[in-house]
C-alpha cells in the first residue's frame, strides 16, 4: 500500500484566470480544430465535441443533428447489423463522416465491426469502449482491430493515468478515452472506492498522450460549459458529453408525465437499467454502478448544443484565444473553494 500525497483535482475545484484579450466579441473565435493521427492518414476538422456512447444517448438521430454542427456522435454498441444497413443506406456522407462506431471487445463485436464497414468505405472512427482500460484483454483486441483496420481512427478506454494511455497509443490506438467515474449517472466511485479527479487524469493524460503524438478525449465529469472549457484548458483534444446532452428529442429513452411536465429516463450503462435491458438481468458476479435519473424533457438539441458552444467561445475570449487550439496555453487554473454564489438556487424551478 502507497499514499499518493500530491493534490489531484476535479472541474469544481479550479476557475480558469482571466488574461487580456484583444479580441472585441466572441463571434472572433474559431471553434474547429483540425487534427492529424499517429495511426490513420485521415486528417479530421470540425468542433471536438462528441455525443457519448451511451444507448440514450449516442443514437442516429444524435448523430444527424449533431453533424450539423460539424460535431461528432459515438454511436452506441447495441444497435443491430440490419438497424446499422438502414442507417447507413439512408445516410449521407456528411452525416456517416461524423458518426464513430462503437464496440465493447468480444468476438461477436469484431465479426460486428467488420460487417458494418464492409457497408461502406464513409465509416472512419472506430471506439473500443470497455468500463475498465486497464485489461490486458483490451490491449490484445486493440492490436487484432488496429491490425484489420490500418487506416482507420481508433480511440479505446477508459484510463486515467499516463503509463496506461502509453500502452494503449503504443498498441494501436490514436485516442485514448480518459475518466473512470466523474460521469453524471456512475457510480463506480462510490461502488468501487476506484477512480481519478476527472481535471487532475486530463492533464496528466495529455501530457503523456502528446509525447507519442496521441491525443486523448474527456469523458464524463462535465456538468456546464465551462466545464467543457476547462476540459480543453487543461489539454484535452476531444470532450464527450453524455448527461449535458440527456433528455433531448434525438434521445431513446421512456417520457414519464409528472403534474403536467414531462421527464425522460437517463441511466448509467453499468446501471440496474442497462443491464437488465441488454442482459437481462444483474449476473451474479456484478454490481451495479450507475443509477438512473429523471431529466426534465429539452426539446430539440440545437439550443443546448448552441449554448455549450456560446459559453466556449466566452471562455476563449476572456484569455484572449482567437481560436480554441489556442485554449490550452492561454489557460491558468486557480485553486478555489467557491464557484459560484447559489443565494437564488433555492427559487429555481
Amino acid at each position: 500500500m502507497r499514499i499518493e500525497e500530491d493534490i489531484k483535482l476535479g472541474f469544481k475545484d479550479v476557475l480558469i484566470r482571466p488574461k487580456r484579450s484583444i479580441l472585441k466579441s466572441r463571434s472572433q473565435v474559431d471553434l474547429i480544430r483540425v487534427f492529424s493521427f499517429k495511426y490513420s492518414s485521415i486528417t479530421w476538422s470540425g468542433i471536438p465535441i462528441i455525443a457519448a456512447n451511451m444507448d440514450t444517448i449516442g443514437t442516429f438521430q444524435m448523430a444527424e443533428s449533431l453533424s450539423n454542427f460539424n460535431i461528432l456522435t459515438a454511436v452506441h454498441k447495441y444497435y443491430s447489423i440490419e438497424e446499422w444497413k438502414n442507417f447507413i443506406f439512408s445516410s449521407s456522407k456528411y452525416i456517416l463522416n461524423h458518426v464513430i462506431v462503437s464496440i465493447g471487445t468480444s468476438k461477436d463485436d469484431f465479426i460486428k465491426i467488420k460487417k458494418i464497414f464492409s457497408f461502406t468505405s464513409e465509416l472512419k472512427y472506430i471506439c473500443i469502449d470497455v468500463a475498465n482500460g486497464y485489461s490486458e484483454y483490451l490491449v490484445s483486441f486493440l492490436k487484432l482491430v488496429r491490425d484489420f483496420f490500418p487506416d482507420k481512427i481508433i480511440c479505446a478506454g477508459n484510463v486515467v493515468t499516463g503509463e496506461m494511455v502509453e500502452e494503449l497509443i503504443i498498441s494501436g490506438a490514436d485516442i485514448v478515452k480518459v475518466g473512470i467515474g466523474p460521469g453524471s449517472v456512475c457510480t463506480t466511485r462510490v461502488k468501487t472506492g476506484v477512480g481519478y479527479p476527472q481535471l487532475s487524469a486530463i492533464i496528466e493524460c495529455a501530457d503523456a498522450a502528446h509525447g507519442l503524438n496521441g491525443q486523448i478525449i474527456s469523458d464524463g465529469g462535465c456538468s456546464v460549459s465551462g466545464d467543457i472549457a476547462k476540459a480543453f484548458g487543461g489539454g484535452a483534444d476531444f470532450v464527450m458529453l453524455g448527461g449535458m446532452l440527456s433528455g433531448h428529442t434525438e434521445c431513446t429513452g421512456d417520457i414519464i408525465e409528472e403534474k403536467s411536465k414531462k421527464y425522460m429516463l437517463f441511466y448509467g450503462m453499468s446501471s440496474i437499467s442497462a443491464m437488465k435491458r441488454y442482459e437481462g438481468e444483474i449476473r451474479g458476479y456484478r454490481a451495479s454502478e450507475g443509477k438512473t435519473v429523471k431529466i426534465p424533457f429539452r426539446g430539440n438539441v440545437d439550443s443546448t448544443i448552441s449554448d455549450i458552444l456560446g459559453g466556449l467561445r466566452s471562455t476563449c475570449t476572456y484569455v484572449g484565444a482567437e481560436k480554441l487550439k489556442e485554449l490550452t496555453k492561454r489557460t491558468t487554473f486557480i485553486r478555489v473553494t467557491e464557484q459560484e454564489n447559489c443565494i437564488f438556487n433555492i427559487f429555481k424551478e
